[in-house]
């Protein structure tokens, strides 16, 4: 006889649950992780210790990342974001002059100062004395006085007892013979643009560029990577800070005023960065033209366009002589400053480097409140949550090929008088040590995700709106709170709440996921009780539950 076996039917078999199926489960963490993107809070929080000092109640709060990278943190970039939008506009049509006033010194400064001054003039007689117990005691007292000074509200270096000898080493101030001049004005002390027709004040909006290394396609890729100049495009990229820094300072000199701007470094398709600048007021495009063709930077650092050692074959620390030496004799290499002095004796030197800008200058006139003036906000903004990677990732596998060639030479071009790579052009970096490791350079600089773009991707004049990026935090605090109030809420003070790190290893901090649940819920009853205000009339009193102001830099998120 036959056996019979009962197979399942596919309906049964749709019913059991697999080993796919749990796995396509969502965790908490993952749950967690959803939420805070949904609701724009930020998803990688650090435990923090709330304390209430009037009623001594602590618990554990999340605070943000603070990222400024989409990539890191999606809301914590957008806040980021949303910051600097705010302030580029305050600032780049502004109608008054931005004015910070000094505090009077008070009382107490003054008597530190005449106590320190005093201090001063003993410890300059017991050093013609070569008393060194005076000295000793005098230098003990003097420390305190600047310990209380600070305290007091005094900011900046003070003058130490014993100041270290500075060499300044003098170069030619001569301008280039090939480089045309320029007019040099006396720089008034005016930052809001002239005011036309009794109505417009017009401001500008800049891009400079760097010149050409060779012609290049549309996906950024040199037509021919043979005579493309990789060495020039790579230490511009390297310097091209210098090149800004002084494209401003003669700026402001050929206009005689003092310019202000907002400005964005940003990398081109074909790896170099160029430059957005917001710049109050207006001037003559051609007096801009003229500028940025007559600005350059010469760099007085040891010529290195010869490798002396390979990387395998690099000078090592020798105790018995307290230096680096050479690999194969043993004799001493040259240390940076011996190389900068024989530098120094040679007449006709010329710089290792000279940078300058490229033919390519864009001037647009902007006027303030229109459409074109916000729009150009947000290009200028545009890409400051993006990583160098994300902005120039390759379109073509020539582009890869292209920015794997720039990175190979930013990869032995030095970033720095320290940097580590001076090992391999008989250099001893600036600063270098017994445990520095030759040929090495952790600067980002060398690093493939930047191109060379190390610094902030941000640069703004200190008189462009008299506020850093905290008071604009507390501009959008106090407009929300204002309008809680306004509407009839009362916010609650937490001028007496701290909050502090948790201590190393206390067991008792909440997961991550946990610190997101209650963020994204204390955001979604922000949002609703700002709803409420933003909707209530004038004129009618509303009663609603005490409400608690933001505490860290998602606080802009309700005035959003």
């Amino acid at each position: 006889m036959g056996v019979t076996v009962t197979v399942p039917t596919a309906v049964a078999a749709l019913d059991r649950e697999t080993a796919a199926d749990r796995h396509a489960q969502l965790n908490w963490v993952d749950l967690a992780q959803s939420m805070a993107e949904t609701h724009s809070v930020c998803r990688r929080p650090l435990p923090m210790l709330s304390t209430d000092q009037a009623t001594g109640v602590t618990k554990y709060v999340g605070a943000p990342c603070k990222s400024t990278l989409e990539c890191v943190c999606p809301a914590c970039a957008a806040r980021a974001r949303a910051l600097r939008i705010q302030q580029a506009h305050e600032g780049w049509h502004i109608e008054e002059e931005p004015v910070t006033e000094k505090n009077e010194p008070t009382e107490q400064q003054r008597e530190l100062i005449e106590a320190r001054a005093r201090m001063v003039g003993e410890y300059e007689l017991a050093k013609d004395a070569d008393d060194t117990e005076a000295m000793d005691g005098i230098r003990e007292f003097v420390a305190e006085l600047d310990s209380e000074l600070r305290e007091s509200g005094i900011r900046g270096k003070l003058p130490d007892l014993d100041p270290d000898p500075r060499e300044v080493r003098k170069r030619s101030t001569m301008r280039r013979q090939e480089t045309p001049d320029l007019p040099r004005k006396k720089v008034t002390k005016t930052t809001v643009g002239k005011l036309y027709a009794g109505r417009y004040r017009p401001s500008m909006f800049l891009t400079l560029t760097l010149p050409s290394y060779g012609r290049v396609d549309s996906d950024g890729a040199p037509i021919n990577p043979e005579t493309y100049d990789y060495r020039q495009a790579a230490r511009d990229i390297i310097h091209f800070a210098r090149l800004y820094d002084r494209f401003v300072q003669n700026y402001r000199r050929a206009s005689g005023r003092d310019v202000q701007y907002f400005a964005t470094v940003e990398p081109q398709r074909r790896g170099a960065p160029h430059i957005h600048m917001a710049v109050r007021g207006s001037d003559p495009r051609e007096l801009i033209k003229q500028v940025a063709a007559a600005t350059y930077s010469q760099v007085w650092w040891p010529h290195h366009d010869k490798e002396v050692y390979s990387p395998d074959r690099l000078p090592y620390w020798d105790y018995a002589q307290d230096r680096f030496v050479d690999p194969d004799t043993a004799e001493p290499v040259a240390t940076w400053d011996e190389a900068l002095d024989v530098m120094d004796t040679v007449d006709d030197l010329e710089p290792s480097h000279v940078i300058r800008f490229g033919a390519q200058i864009d001037v647009k006139g902007i006027l303030g409140g229109t459409e074109e003036a916000a729009r150009h906000i947000g290009y200028l903004t545009k890409y400051l949550t993006k990583s160098i990677g994300d902005v120039i990732e390759p379109k073509s596998n020539r582009a890869a090929e292209h920015y794997d060639r720039l990175h190979a030479e930013l990869s032995v071009t030095p970033c720095s008088p320290s940097c580590g790579l001076w090992f391999r052009y008989g250099v001893i970096p600036k600063g270098a040590k017994a445990k520095t490791v030759p040929g090495v350079c952790k600067g980002k600089a060398h690093k493939r995700a930047t191109l060379g773009l190390r610094g902030r991707r941000v640069l703004v004049s200190r008189k462009w709106t008299g506020k850093d990026l905290a008071d604009h935090k507390a501009d959008r605090v106090a407009f929300v709170r204002q309008r809680l109030i306004d509407a009839g809420m009362t916010p609650e003070d937490v001028s007496q709440v701290q909050i502090s790190p948790v201590e190393p290893g206390d067991p008792n901090v909440p997961p991550r996921e946990h610190l997101i649940m209650a963020m994204v819920s204390q955001k979604l009853n922000r949002r609703a009780e700002y709803n409420m205000a933003m909707l209530a009339p004038e004129d009618r009193d509303v009663s609603c539950e005490t409400v608690v102001p933001q505490q860290d830099s998602s606080t802009d998120q309700s005035a959003a």
